[in-house]
């Protein structure tokens, strides 16, 4: 069993909790879009009213074991202040004495942020003695980090270990409830739209997926690759591909409009959409039209639940202003892929008691 973090006395404890603060930034790193934050605040004000001592961990792009100016967590600083309305502390590392003696001095209702995790290569490591030190900053730890579940680091399976009483936050339980009532008690007919590029990431999801979805459209450039490498799916006969395609230089980077038209037919019928994946090469606008009619077409739809996920699609929905239309945008994209196979999220695996 996973304890939730209401299962958890968290009242004057120091409180140790795995976020996911991997915002996207500019080149100044000025924050884009701090929907990853604005989604954790509910598990941080809980705490607060619970009167915990708070310490927050996250990484922040992927400096590789650097120190690297522009992915310091300090925006991520103000972000939280200006949410939060309460003074956050900063730490200039992730461990060491100083930061661990620190969090001993902690009042009730203190918010502590630790440094970019990955200034440190132990963090993709998995060593066990940085796992060992990031753990003596909390009495509790706490998972709310969807988007790194299914990630071996040592932020997420290391600390757990070395912590007695652990369990998840309320984004990270969300998240999994979300994904699976979509998995195990949808509302039918279950649409599930699968774009992307890149094949090998995507085989294993459609497959699962193709066994409890009624249908299961994909998008241009991942059909390319189906038929290149020439592979064959279990209950095919619930598979929709595009018929028609925009092309350039004789290669085909859109689903044509013949093909938005039935795609549309199969959206108008579904009581439960899933969406992972742009269905063209959206990088293009020319060749970004077919996602955004799609797109248009499952905002239009009343009494249907629609979920999306994934990287590309939820920066192309938020550039579009048609993100906050969708009834759930998940935080995760490898770890929701992962889940939606049927694969087990190591990060889950030491919450287990």
């Amino acid at each position: 069993m996973i304890k939730k973090i209401y299962d958890l006395n968290v009242g004057n404890k120091r409180v140790l909790v795995r976020c996911d603060f991997n915002v996207p930034l500019d080149e100044q790193g000025n924050i884009l879009d701090d929907s990853r934050i604005v989604k954790i605040l509910p598990t941080i004000k809980y705490l607060i009213k619970k009167k915990a001592k708070i310490i927050l961990m996250s990484h922040l792009g992927n400096p590789d074991g650097k120190i690297v100016p522009t992915l310091t967590m300090d925006k991520v600083q103000e972000n939280l202040v200006a949410h939060l309305g309460r003074p956050v502390t900063k730490a200039p590392d992730c461990i060491g004495y100083e930061i661990e003696k620190y969090t001993y001095g902690l009042n009730p209702g203190d918010i502590f942020l630790l440094e970019n995790l990955r200034f440190h290569k132990e963090e993709t490591e998995n060593n066990q003695e940085f796992a060992s030190f990031l753990s003596r900053t909390g009495e509790i730890y706490i998972n709310d980090a969807f988007g790194v579940c299914h990630r071996a680091h040592a932020s997420v399976v290391g600390v757990p270990q070395y912590i007695k009483e652990k369990g998840v936050g309320l984004l990270l339980e969300k998240e999994i409830r979300t994904l699976e009532k979509v998995m195990q008690k949808p509302k039918r007919p279950m649409l599930a739209i699968i774009g992307g590029k890149k094949v090998e990431t995507k085989t294993k999801l459609i497959e699962n997926i193709l066994k409890f979805a009624d249908v299961v459209i994909i998008g241009e450039l991942i059909k390319q690759e189906i038929e290149k490498m020439g592979i064959e799916f279990s209950f095919k006969e619930k598979l929709v591909v595009p018929i028609d395609a925009i092309e350039s230089d004789g290669r085909k980077l859109d689903i044509g409009p013949e093909t938005v038209k039935l795609f549309r037919k199969k959206i108008k019928k579904a009581k439960t959409i899933f969406w992972n994946g742009p269905l063209g090469q959206t990088e293009e606008e020319e060749f970004a039209k077919g996602t955004l009619a799609i797109a248009k077409a499952i905002t239009k739809k009343w009494f249907c639940f629609t979920l999306v996920g994934g990287g590309e699609t939820v920066e192309f929905l938020t550039k579009t202003k048609l993100a906050s239309k969708f009834d759930y945008v998940s935080t995760g994209g490898g770890a929701m892929l992962s889940f939606l196979s049927g694969e087990q999220l190591v990060g889950l695996q030491p919450l287990i008691q």
